[in-house]
């Protein structure tokens, strides 16, 4: 994996990555209990669109590594890719989206417009940001 970096402390780990196709062989089945997705590449030509960080191939990695009730947190600024990860995660088994009394107790949430110094600069450019914050859940088989 190109470019990766990896930190650690306490139970704290960072993974800053282009190519998360290997996350079962970073983490152990269930070890995570929260991902986040904090204004990625676009992709925006269709032939690229394959590797965006989030599509039903990768959701299905991500679902092996994150705990039954984690969660995983997406924002970004364009439109059409915020639609597409929503429609990624809506249309996968084994996650359902946070109610919005949910997402409104839930103090990351607060944060994900804010804690990024991108997210910070399009709030200073007073443009939109699209978020979608899912939670892992079992399969219907178990």
């Amino acid at each position: 994996m190109m470019g990766l970096q990896r930190k650690s402390s306490l139970q704290t780990s960072v993974v800053a990555s282009e190519d998360f196709s290997l996350a079962s062989q970073l983490f152990e089945k269930g070890q995570l209990s929260k991902m986040f997705f904090l204004f990625p590449d676009p992709h925006f030509k269709e032939k690229n669109h394959r590797r965006r960080v989030i599509s039903s191939y990768l959701l299905d990695e991500y679902a092996y590594a994150l705990k039954i009730g984690g969660i995983i947190y997406t924002i970004t600024d364009v439109e059409e890719l915020g639609e597409w990860m929503k429609g990624c995660m809506e249309n996968h088994p084994l996650f359902e989206p946070l109610t919005e009394e949910e997402c409104e107790s839930d103090p990351v949430v607060k944060l994900l417009d804010s804690a990024t110094e991108e997210g910070q600069k399009v709030a200073r450019n007073g443009e939109h940001t699209y978020q979608a914050v899912f939670r892992r859940i079992a399969s219907s088989g178990h």
